[in-house]
């Protein structure tokens, strides 16, 4: 199944330009496929088909939680995470490092930390997504709460 993967991550090739990561001081990575998922080559074709799943929000103890783990869980091809609320500035999410050593370098380990913020109940209406891959190109997305709340 991996390398199925992998061959249509190969197809698809590049996508959108580095202008905005250009900009950032990021620098390409190679693309050579690893079978471990660690590349944007192997990455963008499975973010660009779970698009809607990027993130989820959670109404929970009195505030917005704002989910990134499915990003999070494919970071190993990504250079940069940004997140914009309602609107305002995009700001870098942290990412975890990749755990390049072992068997499952996406897996997301106790000291990665969480892979959600925290915001006042109510006051996440829209979220901007903004994906840097290691080639540095680059892919966005919007979601307003109602698309991306979870039950």
């Amino acid at each position: 199944m991996d390398w199925i993967l992998i061959g249509i991550a190969v197809s698809l090739g590049s996508g959108e330009g580095a202008s905005a990561a250009a900009a950032t001081g990021l620098v390409a990575e190679a693309q050579a496929p690893t079978g471990k998922f660690t590349t944007a080559t192997e990455v963008r074709p499975i973010l660009g088909a779970t698009r809607g799943s990027w993130i989820a929000l959670r109404d929970y103890g009195g505030q917005d939680l704002l989910y990134v783990t499915h990003l999070l869980a494919w970071r190993c091809g990504l250079a940069q995470l940004r997140y914009g609320i309602n609107g305002g500035d995009l700001q870098v999410w942290d990412l975890p490092p990749c755990h390049a050593g072992t068997a499952s370098p996406n897996a997301l380990l106790p000291e990665d930390g969480m892979p959600y913020l925290a915001f006042a109940a109510g006051s996440v209406d829209r979220v901007e997504i903004e994906l840097t891959y290691d080639d540095l190109s680059v892919d966005t997305a919007a979601f307003d709460r109602a698309q991306v709340m979870m039950p």
